[in-house]
């Protein structure tokens, strides 16, 4: 049964009318409604009695009962917004920002660089000006006889009263006789008059100027001429002209009104002026931030953030600025919304200055490491913990430059452990040999042994430790390690074992192709795993390359493309092509309006930070050349050594093991999904892998040295074949025992 829209509720302790309650059978109960509704309505607030009126009359401004309920509160008026205003109120969405008593560039630790900047000014500013100051006194003298000569043919006009030349000639023309003998005697009176007056100069200049040659001191003579000549050069210039140029050169901007912006979205196809639904609309006033100014856009209605990013091109365009100028930003609180801001000028154009790792001090890998300044002039950090972190771009645009602020910002944590290989063996990792546990560069032989084989090596050991720092973590108590995961307390304690660790590998793509298919095979398995794997149990890699695509063939290509794509913050300069750009950040990048490639050849050092925060910045990262990065390291390396953390390569350690590990170097051996694996192919892989523990190993040997360890010889499928070997599950569940049991 349908309620009626202007039924009124009805009151639960009165049961409907059924068959066994009808009023004419004798044991009917009699229900008093109106009893029943002054008690259920005490204050007269509840349903009137209907009336002549109809259904309606008994809806009341108390109580409706209608199933009509306006769900949401009626907007309330919102008055249109002052765009343009200079001093308009503080907008509601903007908080209120108190300027510094005392200027920040007159703080204690900034003064030295304040009064360095305003000496190194004034220094350029008198420099320039002395080299320049012999043609500055030729060009104000030249200047100066042209003004004695303009003054003079001006007096001569204004003796001649040239003024009223044009109204003698008009009267002439109009036949005038009269008003043409008025102006001519008015104008020999005004000549007289004016001859007199020029006759006063002369005799005065007469005078004066033998008395200022003759009679006044040299000091005096050089004062008049240093203020007459000036004011002549002056009067004599070029219009248009400066007397002397300017040495600091001011930057000029177009300061923006709603005018500029409504022309900019109505040009981009964001909107519509003539049509009510499709404006453009304001949510704040036009304000300045930093060196540039913005504004609170609202779209019309439909229209999303990400069409403005995708018209970000066509604003610029209206806006009659570059397109680095533009920078499109998330509205928190509407997705119609979105904030623009419009820089003075190209704000990737200027560095950001020397890296503040300069100053040495010991860093922390739970905090964010300092890469660089936004647009904004903001400084943009990056946590790198639980991440893997790919940089790339085209050669000689700042990669190596861009990873190696990462490396040497975890290189002053003296508690984090360094792993650095470099694929084609530049300079510009070398120094690291300080601090890291293990690094190669290149793939040439040295006296320390082959840096590829330390490379793979160290890929299986990192393998290994990742497995049990899994395996250990899961046992721990839950107060020493809540949920499982590495705390910073765990991180930093020796007798866990499980230090942060950081792997970097520049120009990766040349460890893909090695010239060896099965050794490539294994080190794409081995990157793919730690890059999906490892950053979860506090182990950072962090890759750098100029060609994200196209590497290897066959499996190997698909690892290398699975090992770039499972990369969690990505880093891109300048590339070549949006193809080559989306590679890098990532697919569907370029159609959320990210494209490296649109970076101006002259932007060294400047890229597009996505995956770390919600706003993918393109970052002006800090400088760091060969002689700053090697001062830090050298810092380090002093830091760890007061930590007694220094280890591996840098602490002189050999790098091939001293203690062997059947277990933990058998479980390395296990590929992919491989369950098991035949005694033969297992004594094979560690002899090829391993050749400094395990040159002549057999299969025997294997058998008895696992079996000894508690890992049963079990038939194992290979090949159609049924061969005795070890189950991964076995090798897993004795290293488990070896650490309860000890």
């Amino acid at each position: 049964m349908t309620h009626h829209p202007y039924e009124p509720d009805r009151d639960p302790t009165i049961r409907p009318a059924s068959d066994d309650m009808r009023s004419d059978r004798p044991d009917a109960e009699v229900v008093p409604l109106d009893e029943r509704r002054r008690a259920r309505y005490p204050d007269d607030s509840g349903p009137t009695v209907p009336d002549e009126g109809g259904p309606t009359d008994r809806r009341t401004a108390s109580r409706d009962t209608s199933y009509e309920i306006e769900l949401d509160l009626p907007p309330a008026e919102a008055g249109p917004v002052p765009v343009d205003l200079p001093n308009a109120a503080v907008p509601a969405r903007v908080t209120e920002a108190r300027r510094p008593i005392i200027p920040t560039g007159l703080h204690r630790a900034n003064i030295g660089t304040t009064t360095k900047t305003a000496l190194g000014r004034w220094t350029h500013i008198t420099a320039f000006h002395a080299v320049r100051s012999p043609w500055y006194l030729a060009k104000v003298l030249a200047y100066a006889l042209t003004g004695l000569g303009r003054l003079t043919g001006r007096q001569l006009k204004w003796w001649w009263v040239a003024e009223q030349y044009a109204l003698t000639q008009q009267a002439a023309t109009r036949n005038d006789a009269d008003l043409w003998l008025k102006l001519h005697r008015e104008g020999k009176v005004t000549r007289r008059w004016r001859g007199g007056v020029l006759a006063a100069e002369l005799i005065a200049l007469a005078v004066a100027v033998p008395l200022a040659v003759f009679k006044l001191e040299p000091l005096w003579q050089a004062i008049i001429v240093a203020l007459l000549i000036p004011v002549l050069a002056w009067y004599g210039k070029p219009h248009g002209h400066a007397l002397i140029p300017a040495a600091v050169v001011s930057k000029r901007y177009r300061r923006l009104n709603s005018d500029i912006v409504l022309r900019a979205y109505y040009a981009a196809g964001l909107g519509h002026p003539d049509k009510p639904n499709l404006r453009i609309e304001f949510g704040t006033a036009m304000a300045r931030e930093g060196n540039g100014s913005k504004v609170l856009v609202n779209l019309p209605y439909g229209k999303t953030f990400q069409d403005a990013v995708n018209a970000r091109e066509k604003i610029a365009s209206g806006l009659d600025v570059a397109l680095a100028q533009v920078t499109v930003s998330r509205d928190p609180e509407s997705h119609r919304s979105h904030w623009l801001w419009v820089a003075d000028s190209d704000p990737l154009a200027s560095s950001a200055g020397r890296t503040p790792l300069l100053t040495g001090k010991q860093t922390d890998i739970w905090q964010p490491a300092p890469l660089g300044l936004d647009e904004r002039g903001n400084t943009v950090t990056l946590l790198m913990l639980w991440n893997s972190i790919l940089v790339g771009a085209q050669p000689r645009q700042g990669k190596s430059f861009t990873a190696r602020l990462l490396a040497l910002y975890a290189a002053l944590d003296p508690y984090v452990r360094l792993d650095v290989y470099d694929g084609k063996g530049s300079p510009d990792w070398r120094k690291f040999a300080l601090v890291a546990h293990s690094c190669g560069f290149g793939f040439t032989l040295t006296r320390d042994g082959d840096p590829l084989q330390a490379f793979v090596q160290m890929l299986r050991d990192l393998k290994a430790d990742v497995q049990t720092r899994y395996q250990k973590l899961s046992e721990l108590p839950v107060d020493v390690c809540p949920e499982g995961k590495l705390t910073r307390a765990i991180a930093r304690d020796p007798k866990y074992g499980m230090p942060v660790r950081i792997v970097v590998i520049d120009e990766c793509q040349e460890y893909f192709d090695t010239g060896d298919k099965e050794l490539n095979k294994e080190i794409a398995g081995l990157l793919v795993f730690l890059v999906k794997v490892a950053p979860a149990a506090g182990v950072i890699v962090i890759d750098a390359t100029q060609k994200p695509g196209g590497v290897g063939t066959g499996d190997t290509a698909t690892a290398f493309t699975s090992f770039r794509d499972n990369h969690q913050v990505r880093i891109a300069l300048r590339t070549g092509s949006w193809q080559v750009s989306d590679l890098v950040l990532g697919s569907g990048a370029y159609s959320e309006g990210f494209d490296s490639s649109t970076l101006l050849a002259s932007y060294k050092g400047v890229g597009i930070l996505r995956g770390a925060s919600d706003d993918n910045p393109t970052v002006r990262f800090h400088f760091a050349d060969s002689e700053d990065a090697e001062r830090i390291l050298q810092a380090a390396r002093k830091l760890r050594e007061r930590a007694g953390t220094l280890s591996g390569h840098a602490a002189g350690q050999a790098a091939i093991r001293e203690i062997r590990d059947v277990l933990a170097d058998a479980l390395t051996v296990f590929e992919g999904s491989e369950s098991g694996l035949p005694w033969t192919v297992l004594a094979a892989r560690l002899v090829e892998r391993i050749p400094e523990h395990y040159g002549d190993l057999t299969a025997e040997a294997i058998s008895a040295q696992l079996r000894a360890l508690g890992v049963p010889s079990v038939d194992i499928k290979r090949d159609g074949k049924a061969l005795k070997g070890a189950k991964r599950d076995a090798v897993q569940v004795a290293i488990r025992r070896r650490e309860i049991t000890g």
